[in-house]
């Protein structure tokens, strides 16, 4: 367990799974943090950019699901990507309390004017850890995942 000397059964930082996600998120993040600058939009904008794109029109709560946003932290963002040109919102015509949400044309353009980076960058990363073990450490955090439900 690699326990701390000072706490007996308190596992060390070195080997401490929330630390341990948070370097890993950060090594992910960090060049797709660069290439997004280019374009001036931040990490979450991409996501719902790359959820909409992947998965079509959807509502907002699903939509922040899937994008792993907060509802509240969508509702702005969205407000500020429509302002951009980005996406679209439209009432929901079976239940007008809802909104739908679409990628626009600028928005698809956007993910496209960055996809052979993206795919680079993953590229990149899959060499190095091998694609055997990209394929069971995605398996093994989709499983991490399914925990919480």
């Amino acid at each position: 367990m690699s326990d701390t000397p000072e706490h007996p059964g308190f596992r060390r930082t070195s080997r401490s799974l929330p630390i341990a996600l948070l370097r890993a998120r950060e090594t992910v993040m960090g060049p797709i943090r660069e290439m997004l600058a280019q374009s001036g939009i931040n990490e979450q904008k991409w996501r719902v950019l790359r959820v909409l794109d992947e998965e079509g029109p959807m509502e907002q709560t699903a939509l922040a699901a899937r994008a792993c946003l907060l509802l509240s932290s969508l509702t702005r963002i969205l407000k500020t990507m429509e302002g951009e040109g980005l996406l679209t919102r439209a009432s929901d015509p079976g239940d007008r309390r809802k909104s739908i949400v679409t990628v626009t044309g600028k928005g698809r353009a956007l993910i496209l004017e960055h996809l052979p980076e993206a795919e680079a960058i993953f590229a990149a990363l899959t060499a190095r850890y091998g694609p055997e073990r990209m394929e069971e450490l995605l398996d093994l955090l989709e499983e991490l995942h399914g925990l919480q439900d």
